[in-house]
């Protein structure tokens, strides 16, 4: 297939997202779901941050590869992905590791998830990879990324962060040339590489990269042959690139979508449980770093009709209010107090309860006199009467995940095992 001068690059693309990952780090969150799965931002999941990026740039080609506990995923997918038409050349298919090589052979690596799945990239018809991980919060334009990767002639195009050198040494970091070629790929590299031209930075890898499909499927084939390889994007592939092809890197900055709100580019990985709380609470401030709010660059999801949230009761230490809060839909904040929170859909708290940087998935129950700060409830979970959290380090690490910023996870069988030794 030759590349059409009268389209966008976008539509002789496709995405294909790498969503099987536990995210093992985010502890009790990823018991049932993996961690593209995972809640954010009171409506979403994270996983459509990745999704919307390529459907707003264009891209109306796309495959998600699962793996670990994806049922939650798949479901998702369903329900808020199923507006993809056939007949308008548009296709999203879920790829379940599912034993299509060999009866033991699940998917190996991030670069073997592709390899399994060649026949259907090649059903496509594309003419370009963009290859994406399904776990990062942020607004992108891969577009942008297409062209530059075009014009420049790469191999292979890999999105890059500026991020302070310091910092640095906890990605796999790109030593450039003055015209953006790579160099070298070090991961989490003890002395980082400066950017020319800006010593107190460095540029690290987004797991973001664009391939021509012939291109990436040759590398893929042989790559599947060699039993040394550990079949992965960054570990095998991109180093071969780097060292015997022609690796592009493209600065975020370049191609991340902003309203006009953001003051700098923003892309989080929330993958530990401080993270993923600070990220959800940073959408409560008055000019919040990410604008989920601009209609020019959605975030598509799953839209469930639910009635509008509701504040009951106007007594004297009986208020239903919330202040510098997110609250979504079908939420009832009955006689509490919810200070700089964010509670996701279907959320109940009852009379003479209190919540204060709390960020709390779906269909959570807080119950009467109960005080909750700096915690994150994870889905359905009943808090009990009187129940406190936030205030006795000591206390809330004997019954719950803390961790050392002092952020406490509570899940259901958290609360269970606390019911039962108090008897």
């Amino acid at each position: 297939m030759q590349p059409r001068a009268n389209q966008r690059l976008s539509s002789q693309a496709m995405a294909f997202v790498l969503a099987g990952g536990r995210g093992s780090r985010l502890k009790e969150l990823t018991d049932r779901r993996a961690k593209p799965a995972v809640y954010f931002g009171g409506k979403t999941r994270i996983i459509d941050f990745a999704l919307s990026n390529a459907l707003n740039s264009g891209i109306r080609k796309m495959a998600i590869a699962t793996q670990y506990k994806a049922h939650s995923l798949i479901r998702h997918m369903q329900r808020g992905w199923g507006f993809f038409r056939a007949e308008r050349n548009e296709y999203l298919d879920i790829l379940p590791a599912s034993q299509r090589v060999a009866e033991n052979k699940w998917y190996l690596g991030t670069a073997d998830a592709v390899t399994q799945n060649i026949d259907i990239v090649d059903s496509y018809g594309i003419e370009y990879v963009v290859i994406l991980a399904g776990d990062h919060i942020y607004k992108m334009d891969y577009e942008i990324m297409l062209q530059q990767h075009v014009n420049t002639g790469a191999d292979v195009t890999i999105g890059c962060l500026t991020v302070p050198r310091a910092e640095a040494s906890a990605f796999g970091v790109m030593d450039v040339d003055k015209d953006m070629r790579i160099t070298a790929f070090l991961e989490k590299p003890a002395d980082p590489p400066s950017i020319p031209g800006d010593p107190a930075h460095a540029l690290a890898s987004m797991g973001i990269y664009v391939f021509n499909w012939k291109f990436l499927r040759a590398l893929l084939v042989a790559d599947a042959e060699n039993p040394n390889s550990s079949h992965d994007f960054g570990n095998d592939l991109i180093p071969d690139i780097v060292k015997n092809g022609k690796a592009m890197a493209h600065r975020f900055a370049d191609s991340c979508v902003t309203s006009g709100l953001e003051q700098e580019p923003y892309w989080r990985d929330v993958g530990t449980i401080d993270a993923f709380w600070q990220a959800n609470i940073d959408l409560t401030d008055f000019v919040p770093k990410l604008d989920i709010y601009d209609r020019a660059w959605p975030i598509w999801t799953y839209s469930e009709i639910l009635p509008p949230a509701k504040f009951i009761h106007n007594e004297d230490k009986r208020r239903g209010s919330a202040t510098s809060s997110l609250v979504a839909g079908d939420c009832i904040i009955s006689g509490s107090e919810v200070r700089n929170s964010l509670l996701f859909t279907g959320c109940r708290t009852h009379s003479y309860s209190a919540l204060e940087y709390v960020v709390a998935l779906p269909s959570v129950t807080v119950n009467r006199g109960a005080e909750l700060k700096n915690c994150v409830i994870d889905r359905g979970v009943i808090i009990p009467e009187k129940l406190v959290v936030g205030q006795d380090p000591e206390e809330d690490a004997r019954w719950f995940r803390r961790t050392d910023a002092g952020i406490v996870l509570i899940t259901q069988d958290m609360l269970d095992a606390r019911a039962a030794k108090l008897g």
